[in-house]
């Protein structure tokens, strides 16, 4: 199943990328995000540079705007980062946890591009974050 025009439309106008703002300056914002299995992050926007690490092993489904609708492994320690995220190229999904097990992330949003790393972190196995 794809994201209906109406998901996609509130998730335009939905910024909230976890399910706890724990910490917020002028420049970062830090979520954790906690989905229990069968639960999901409603459809949401990204459109500034971030980062996620999950912190558990899992997995998911995840469905975005352009109709993508993609099932997802997660290790512990797995991390990406969306460097280069605009208003102009940014990207609704929203994220299903699909396992039988938490998953659990934590995700920082640079709020300029001033702060943003400019490379993409990449995780080396074996290696300790």
């Amino acid at each position: 199943m794809t994201l209906t025009s109406e998901e996609i439309l509130r998730g335009h106008g939905n910024h909230k990328i976890g399910t706890e703002l724990v910490h917020t300056t002028d420049d970062i914002q830090i979520w954790h995000l906690r989905l229990e299995p069968g639960e999901s992050i409603a459809p949401h926007r990204h459109d500034r540079p971030y980062f996620w690490t999950v912190l558990s092993d899992g997995t998911g489904q995840s469905r975005f705007d352009d109709g993508r609708n993609i099932p997802i492994i997660y290790r512990a320690g797995d991390t990406q980062h969306f460097p280069d995220l605009t208003p102009e190229n940014g990207f609704v999904h929203d994220l299903t946890n699909t396992g039988d097990s938490p998953l659990v992330f934590v995700t920082v949003e640079f709020k300029t591009n001033t702060y943003a790393p400019t490379h993409r972190i990449q995780k080396t196995k074996g290696t300790k974050l």
